[in-house]
């Protein structure tokens, strides 16, 4: 199973060394991949500006959007914006896109919460069209090519049966995230997945990512509690305690376990989101996966 880890994008303060630090222990370290997710209201610093900069500061692994909020955007724009980073980071963008569930950051953009499902849908088609060098109807060229032929891989954030069985008609996979690293519900979403791609007549098996939250930093079980409940407060503040009060990935146990569980039930890559963004929770990882 390959290991990625979530650049961190939400807690105040982080500096352009803070990025280099862990731009390097990822390139150099057991990583497959970094990835840096998508927010708007509340304090967040913005995704694509931190993985065009870890583009440039990383030479080995995969940049990875994870996920990217589309039908909060213009479908050209994300073709543009996708193509020049899989060029800036030479062909290493695995594209992970998602509806989200934040509809003040919808608003805050000017975009419409509604009919996000299909709009993904009507996106993603214009988006290959692009990749491709296709045309649109009155339009000049748009590029740039991308360096992956057609475009990079896509992957979804999607969790209910009706989202994944729409998205299985063109990913390239599914992106499972259980916020606690629950195995029972990483391997229903993968399960779904595969039940989809075979009922749309896919050839290829779903590419298998998952992911969940942890901490390794000094006062870990603390730092993931506080994160979980500043990331989750948007949908209700006693909702999110009680939530935030059941995490465990804040123990090197808990984690390798954790990591194994998932790794049999065939996943080919899971993303670990850190709860703060002091480098000791990227470095203690790595040396914690050196080994595992």
């Amino acid at each position: 199973m390959k290991i990625g880890v979530c650049l961190p994008y939400m807690p105040r303060n982080i500096s352009r060394q803070d990025f280099k630090d862990w731009c390097r222990i990822i390139d150099q370290g057991p990583f497959y991949s970094l990835s840096c997710g998508e927010r708007v209201t509340g304090y967040s610093y913005e995704m694509r500006n931190i993985l065009a900069f870890a583009a440039a500061a990383t030479e080995r692994v995969r940049i990875i959007p994870a996920l990217y909020v589309l039908p909060m955007h213009s479908a050209v724009q994300a073709a543009k914006e996708i193509a020049t980073l899989d060029i800036l980071s030479e062909g290493r963008v695995t594209l992970t896109v998602g509806v989200g569930g934040r509809e003040k950051d919808y608003e805050a953009l000017g975009a419409s919460f509604k009919n996000r499902f299909q709009r993904m849908d009507d996106q993603i088609a214009v988006m290959k069209k692009i990749w491709c060098g296709e045309l649109l109807d009155g339009l000049e060229e748009i590029g740039p090519t991308p360096i992956q032929a057609g475009g990079p891989p896509i992957l979804v954030g999607a969790m209910g049966p009706k989202s994944i069985q729409r998205v299985s008609k063109w990913a390239d996979g599914l992106y499972g995230f259980a916020m606690d690293g629950n195995p029972d519900l990483i391997n229903h979403f993968f399960s779904s997945a595969d039940k989809a791609w075979q009922e749309s007549g896919r050839e290829q098996k779903p590419y298998r990512m998952g992911g969940f939250w942890y901490s390794l930093a000094d006062n870990a079980q603390s730092a993931l509690s506080d994160y979980v409940f500043d990331y989750l407060k948007t949908f209700g503040e006693d909702d999110a305690r009680k939530i935030a009060k059941t995490m465990t990935m804040h123990d090197p146990i808990a984690i390798k376990d954790g990591l194994d569980t998932i790794e049999a039930l065939g996943c080919d890559e899971i993303q670990l989101v850190p709860a703060s963004a002091e480098v000791a929770e990227v470095d203690r990882l790595a040396n914690m996966l050196a080994g595992r």
